[in-house]
């Protein structure tokens, strides 16, 4: 299963309040408990536990906001080089699809696109640090 999917099916299972869901595809089992806002990863018996802190909940989609997490382990960068203005600074209106920022990993960058359209309210990291998979990125006030 692959992030996007993953994504969707968090989406999917807090839009519609299931309390708790478990899917096993080959050696991986993802369970999703939606009460304690508690995403569990097991591959290869390892666990991996991602969790929604209280500052982070009352800013959900209930309320109109969003937050955007980094797919993957890597460095963050708001720039595509030092010299150049970031792609996005608290404030802007972003649209789906804008470059929000770059990720890179093992020495490839990857563009990270908003999956949202709305204002930015906070950036949660600082240029050239390095970030978690799952670590909050961005806060956006998502457009009605």
């Amino acid at each position: 299963m692959d992030l996007k999917q993953i994504k969707s099916l968090i989406k999917v299972v807090y839009q519609y309040r299931i309390d708790e869901i478990k899917i096993q595809i080959g050696e991986t089992t993802i369970y999703i408990k939606n009460k304690i806002s508690q995403l569990v990863e097991k591959n290869n018996n390892k666990e991996q536990y991602y969790s929604v802190s209280d500052s982070e909940e009352q800013f959900n989609e209930q309320n109109g906001y969003f937050t955007i997490r980094s797919p993957m382990i890597g460095t963050f960068y708001r720039r595509s080089n030092p010299n150049q203005d970031p792609f996005v600074k608290k404030g802007d209106n972003i649209k789906i699809g804008t470059k929000i920022c770059i990720i890179e990993a093992m020495k490839l960058f990857n563009d990270i696109e908003s999956e949202v359209s709305g204002k930015i309210v906070k950036i949660f990291v600082e240029d050239s640090t390095p970030v978690d998979y799952n670590q909050p990125l961005f806060l956006i006030k998502i457009n009605n």
